[in-house]
């Protein structure tokens, strides 16, 4: 029996290869979505003790209702042609589009950024808000952003043809489009709120002396949550290769 046949002879090197690909995406696709769970972690152990439910539940509904927008509308806006939008193409609802494992993939970056905003509204925003504020963020803006950086037909991207200024922009690995794009909802999202009931007025209006402090419930919860989250980056450098 010939245990050295020549794999390219019969399609299997190119077989190999794509499997391959397939699971490394799929792999650092997971890593990154392990994300959500240390973003849960974090966020329970900061809060008191009687929101944790409420926090947990948050968390949940970035990567349902997240997903469904994203599958919806989000991944069509970020990636079919159109100048400002994706207008056209199978990636809307994924009609016409097979290649699940990109879908995959890039889902797990729009849930990343609108996890970000969490902790932010932790213990200060209504449950449907937060939902409606998770949908939106994957099915519109978050896409947008993509689209202008991360497609060819984006008007920031260094792909472009005629891209900004000669040069546009190269975004490895979503520091500014995932990252910043979460981090600047989420200062929108403080500025909305204000800041929790009791920290800086009691419940008359008055400014009280010193801010009143909400310790976090559980160090232990944060420390975990932190090496998660730190795990999972190694998802999105690699995997962005």
């Amino acid at each position: 029996m010939k245990l050295n046949r020549n794999l390219a002879d019969d399609g299997g090197l190119a077989d190999l290869i794509a499997g391959t690909d397939i699971f490394y995406s799929l792999f650092c696709g997971a890593a990154i979505f392990l994300m959500q769970c240390g973003f849960a972690m974090l966020c329970a152990g900061s809060v008191r003790q009687k929101n944790v439910k409420n926090i947990m539940l948050k968390n949940i509904l970035d990567a349902c209702g997240g997903a469904l927008g994203y599958w919806a509308i989000g991944f069509g806006v970020a990636y079919e042609s159109g100048t400002f939008i994706g207008t056209s193409g199978g990636r809307f609802f994924l009609n016409d589009y097979t290649n699940y494992i990109d879908f995959f993939f890039q889902f797990t970056f729009a849930a990343t950024a609108a996890t970000i905003v969490a902790g932010t509204v932790a213990e200060r925003c209504k449950m449907v808000a937060y939902l409606c504020y998770s949908i939106f963020l994957t099915a519109f803006v978050y896409p947008v952003v993509v689209h202008a950086i991360w497609s060819s037909d984006g008007f920031l991207s260094a792909f472009n043809p005629d891209p900004v200024r000669g040069v546009g922009m190269i975004d490895f690995a979503g520091s500014g489009v995932v990252h910043m794009t979460g981090g600047a909802t989420a200062l929108v999202a403080a500025i909305v709120l204000g800041p929790r009931i009791g920290r800086f007025y009691d419940e008359d209006g008055n400014a009280l002396d010193k801010p009143h402090n909400f310790p976090p419930h559980s160090v232990a919860l944060q420390v975990l949550g932190t090496f998660i989250l730190w795990f999972g980056w190694y998802g999105f450098n690699p995997g962005s290769t």
